[in-house]
């Protein structure tokens, strides 16, 4: 089942993006974030919501989006991101995390929507253009984990095509 995330659900996302941040090149986080931090994570953009796949009690996933610039010029372009528990990838939770944010979105008015993929990552890049998403632009060696320089690619998703 989907539904809006809300502060209890915290301490849960923090534990599954936890693993992402010290296991993968994905986040660009190094340090494991709190019930805390992620509480206000979660409750920064109340317009923003967060949405989590729950199943037998237990969040498997969680996705958000957040705005993508500051300028009002970008208010209706978003980054999204979405993070599946470790054990439970490639069972169709990501796809409808995103496509249940995608429709909320598109009923709040929004344009577009941005994912930055750190690259290499292939599973990611074939997650996102299965989706429709399609690559804008990469910038090269903007980050830096693990002991290693890591570009940045950028994939854009149209909410409303008129």
């Amino acid at each position: 089942m989907i539904r809006t995330a809300i502060a209890s659900d915290a301490k849960s996302i923090a534990a599954i993006y936890n693993h992402y941040i010290l296991n993968t090149r994905i986040t660009f986080e190094e340090n494991p974030v709190d019930e805390q931090t992620m509480r206000r994570r979660i409750l920064t953009h109340p317009k923003l919501p967060w949405f989590v796949f729950e199943e037998n009690n237990t969040i498997m996933g969680y996705c958000c989006s957040v705005p993508w610039k500051p300028r009002s010029a970008y208010r209706f372009t978003l980054e999204c991101s979405v993070y599946v528990r470790a054990s439970h990838q490639k069972k169709g939770i990501g796809k409808t995390l995103y496509s249940y944010l995608f429709q909320s979105l598109k009923n709040k008015n929004f344009h577009s929507v941005l994912a930055g993929i750190s690259l290499p990552n292939n599973e990611s890049v074939n997650f996102h253009e299965c989706l429709g998403f399609q690559k804008v632009g990469q910038l090269k060696q903007v980050g830096y984990k693990f002991n290693d320089w890591i570009d940045v690619g950028y994939w854009q998703y149209t909410l409303n095509n008129e």
